[in-house]
């Protein structure tokens, strides 16, 4: 398994989502790794990571991939772990099944379940990819990515996001999209006992603040927090604001232990 170490202190495990990988969070991990050791994990399929064994992963089971990395890194105890959209239903269900493997849990740009809408996105999805491959679905997954406005003024990520996409193997890719597609943790999430904080982007598409919001719910005692006029990934497009709001929790939760 692909992870990335880089800064000294607690650790901070980062899952990146389904329309980017880990590279997501090379400015974020660079600021935040002066004062944390910053441990970024390439889920099954991307990065270096090799693909799943099984033909109909769960999102359980890409959780089971991040409490192994857990050991695999030495990450103590309480350490802090934080999601952007796949990474963050992987996460959820990582407290779920493993919330005493860790300490606080960060959610940016999850939720708990997908409307029949949008589930039947995640099909088409993952139907595209099986046919064609990882260019069949990139000039869609790069604009699900970011708000219109951000690539009206940076035109360039739409080939930058490009170029990482289609490094995803396809397999691995359709894979979390059934598994995102066929999840329910609306249950599960009511039971995590780990301290929570919930990012929305306010203005993301991919999974609205609506299902963030409705996750904070769910999770007794959870923070909930909203990027104005963000998309679906806040390390990319808003990387100083998800900064502060994500050290700023982190201060908090170890200020009251």
């Amino acid at each position: 398994m692909q992870i990335d170490i880089v800064g000294s202190g607690p650790s901070l495990v980062l899952v990146h989502s389904l329309l980017t990988d880990s590279r997501a969070f090379e400015s974020v991990a660079s600021t935040l790794s002066t004062k944390h050791r910053v441990v970024r994990v390439s889920l099954p399929g991307f990065g270096t990571t090799p693909p799943m064994e099984i033909d109909a992963p769960t999102i359980y089971d890409l959780a089971d991939t991040v409490a192994a990395a857990l050991d695999q890194a030495d990450v103590e105890q309480d350490a802090a772990v934080l999601g952007n959209g796949l990474g963050a239903f992987v996460c959820v269900a990582l407290a779920i099944r493993h919330g005493d493997r860790f300490g606080p849990l960060i959610v940016a740009n999850g939720g708990a379940v997908f409307t029949d809408e949008r589930r039947a996105t995640f099909t088409h999805m993952s139907d595209l990819v099986t046919a064609g491959g990882m260019d069949a679905v990139v000039d869609v997954a790069v604009r699900r990515i970011f708000t219109e406005q951000h690539l009206a003024t940076y035109p360039e990520v739409i080939e930058e996001r490009r170029a990482i996409l289609v490094e995803t193997d396809p397999g691995a890719f359709a894979a979390s999209c059934r598994a995102l597609r066929d999840m329910d943790l609306t249950e599960g999430a009511r039971n995590i006992t780990n301290p929570a904080f919930v990012i929305a982007g306010g203005s993301d598409q991919t999974t609205p603040p609506e299902m963030a919001r409705e996750l904070a719910e769910l999770i007794p005692g959870a923070e909930f927090f909203e990027l104005t006029q963000c998309g679906h990934c806040p390390p990319l497009e808003q990387p100083e604001e998800f900064v502060a709001a994500v050290a700023g929790y982190l201060r908090r939760t170890r200020d009251t232990q």
